[in-house]
């Protein structure tokens, strides 16, 4: 009786797109979109109107100033007219405006994107849309099937809950996704009207915060697996891998309240602080699994949190001054628009700067939960 033989084997490398340094599993970005409301102030032109929606007639108005002008904020875009916020009311026109300018926004952002990557809405296998700051039911992706002619059987998945990390973790679902299904096409839209929620008659720390730092826009990203037919690598990123990770016992630094008056902000002072102790440490653990340090990685992509939240991110990853300028960018022309504003960054620097072919990126943000995602970039 003959006993076989087992060799060990080294497992084989994996496959590598021609001409690349990516592995064939990697999901290609094929083009990023961003939709902006028409309606765009100075931050000096809001600071007062946006006192006499929050403040009561008379009241010291210091703090609310101080904190317009430290917010590092000099444009924003509102999904209405500012002097239409005071009719909004309660929470169900607030709502009604949200479903409205949701769908336009949501509609100019992922046509624009499907143009940009030369496909068409029939193509479109998986649709992943995010959004915090309104409710549907049915849900903006099945809205905005119809009026873009999507397929009857286009797989729909609608996201709450996640806030400004939905952007980088709805990256990183839809890479898990095509992984899977590498010869579909996966949309990523992310729809956020953050001025919607703003409480009227609330003169919080955390509402007057939010107040000076959020923006509304929309965003639309296009990403193919490999087994489609690939855009030219030099158009990137690819996504490469991707981590997620919950901090413990902080559920209570950010979110919402939700009430009869609606979406009521939880933005604690605690937030720096934990990015500070344990983000750089997370960051450092996920390169080292892929061979990499914080130097090899030559362009960031970091959700726009606030100056302090930037500060945090580059003290606790020893970044040099500059490295995170397309987020302090970003927040000063379209201030924090939650899950949208990572996907607006990286649209600029496609379009600014294309990194050069096979350097490293790091696409991040941070949301409720307390939690981070991280998704790693191949240009």
């Amino acid at each position: 009786m003959r006993v076989p033989v087992i060799v060990d084997q080294a497992p084989a490398p994996p496959e590598v797109l021609p001409g690349t340094a990516v592995p064939a599993t990697s999901t290609a970005v094929a083009a990023v979109r961003t939709a902006l409301p028409p309606h765009r102030y100075t931050q000096k032109e809001l600071t007062e109107r946006i006192g006499d929606l929050c403040l009561l007639p008379g009241a010291d108005r210091s703090l609310l100033r101080r904190l317009h002008a430290s917010a590092g904020v000099g444009t924003r875009h509102l999904a209405l007219p500012i002097e239409k916020y005071a009719a909004l009311g309660d929470f169900g026109h607030s709502n009604d405006a949200w479903i409205a300018a949701g769908l336009e926004l949501g509609e100019e952002a992922l046509t624009g994107a499907l143009h940009e990557a030369g496909l068409g809405a029939a193509d479109v296998d998986l649709l992943v849309c995010a959004s915090v700051t309104g409710v549907a039911a049915p849900s903006l992706d099945a809205r905005l099937a119809g009026r873009l002619g999507l397929r009857p059987d286009v797989k729909r998945l609608p996201v709450f809950g996640l806030g400004c990390v939905a952007g980088a973790a709805g990256l990183a679902r839809v890479h898990d996704y095509l992984r899977g299904h590498p010869h579909d096409t996966a949309v990523l839209l992310t729809v956020e009207l953050c001025s919607l929620t703003l409480q009227q008659g609330d003169d919080s720390r955390a509402n007057l915060v939010a107040g000076a730092l959020f923006g509304d826009g929309a965003a639309a990203l296009v990403a193919r697996g490999g087994g489609t037919a690939r855009p030219d690598a030099s158009a990137g990123p690819f996504v490469v891998a991707t981590r997620s990770r919950l901090y413990p016992d902080t559920e209570q630094l950010l979110g919402w309240d939700i009430g009869a008056d609606g979406f009521r902000v939880v933005i604690d002072a605690g937030v720096p602080g934990v990015v500070r102790d344990h983000f750089g440490r997370h960051v450092r653990a996920f390169l080292t699994e892929h061979g990499l340090t914080v130097d090899d990685i030559g362009t960031w992509v970091c959700h726009p949190g606030g100056p302090r939240i930037l500060d945090a991110v580059s003290e606790s990853l020893g970044l040099p001054g500059e490295a995170l300028d397309s987020a302090r960018r970003s927040l000063a022309t379209v201030g924090n628009m939650s899950s949208v504003s990572v996907l607006h960054i990286l649209q600029s620097i496609r379009e600014s700067r294309r990194p050069a072919q096979g350097t490293w990126g790091l696409l991040l943000a941070m949301g409720p939960g307390f939690c981070s995602e991280l998704v790693l970039l191949r240009w």
